[in-house]
């Protein structure tokens, strides 16, 4: 592997997209630990080829590493790399409001800076599209695609449990009902929904049921109370209310503004299960 960086500067523009590329490179590190330091930006790194551990945080916890992995560091966090062998890494420097919100919803995780895959293929093919398009001077939207394709790359580990959160989500429950549905203690799934949303339960329980709601009112003609029905709510008064402080808008208004127009309404009714 040949040594080589490249630093960029985003404009005003750029950074108005919000997510952003400030550096990338491939380096081979010896075995033998770097200096202790903290970035200014969001830093993602593919080690390749070697062995080693991750110094990471205030606490200096020492997280192992073995090719191929993929690290994650972030601004202000203490970091060094200890490698046990010769280590083949590429990195890439990011920052932006987007990168914030993406910590912020449990995508990138300062707790969980080591990721591995059980196919490494995705990451290293994105991770080879980055640094080319880097390096050539590619278009500036190639260059945010293949960021956010990375990051949409470091599921969350609790990815699988919030997904079965979310199919549950209408049935009227309580938070002890839902966790017992899913074999968890309360404790325990506010800290794996924490963890790769950086929300709650109850939020992730009340944004699957607008979204559900929405679909409802666009694409059927049930009255609002049989949604708020179908939904996991018993009061129609409450629902819409709640409704109406979410989206900005009552059921009713979102029902004539934001529905699907059909060019002759005797046709609309509730779609099949799995229609498109």
């Amino acid at each position: 592997m040949t040594d080589w960086s490249i630093y960029l500067t985003p404009n005003d523009v750029q950074r108005r997209l919000g997510l952003f590329c400030l550096g990338a490179g491939e380096q081979e590190n010896p075995a033998r630990p770097s200096p202790e330091r903290a970035l200014g930006c969001h830093a993602a790194v593919l080690v390749r080829r070697g062995r080693g551990h991750l110094l990471h945080g205030s606490d200096r916890r020492l997280h192992e590493i073995t090719a191929p992995a993929l690290l994650w560091l972030f601004p202000g966090v203490l970091h060094a790399y200890r490698p046990s062998t010769t280590w083949q890494q590429s990195w890439v420097l990011f920052g932006g409001p987007a990168a914030d919100a993406l910590v912020e919803l449990g995508h990138l995780d300062p707790a969980h800076p080591v990721r591995r895959y059980a196919d490494p293929r995705p990451v290293d093919r994105t991770f080879t599209k980055l640094l080319r398009t880097a390096r050539t001077g590619g278009p500036d939207v190639n260059l945010i695609a293949a960021l956010y394709e990375l990051t949409g790359l470091a599921d969350p580990p609790a990815g699988d449990l919030v997904a079965r959160l979310r199919a549950l989500a209408t049935r009227p429950l309580s938070i002890a009902e839902y966790a017992a549905e899913l074999g968890l203690t309360v404790p325990e799934l506010r800290d794996a929904v924490r963890l790769s949303t950086g929300t709650t339960p109850q939020e992730v329980i009340l944004t699957t049921r607008l979204n559900a709601a929405k679909a409802l009112l666009a694409e059927t003609d049930l009255p609002v109370a049989t949604v708020a029905r179908e939904v996991g709510y018993d009061d129609p008064a409450y629902f819409s209310r709640l409704f109406a402080a979410r989206t900005g808008q009552p059921p009713r208004t979102f029902r004539r503004i934001g529905s699907i127009q059909v060019a002759n309404s005797s046709f609309r009714r509730r779609p099949e299960p799995g229609a498109v």
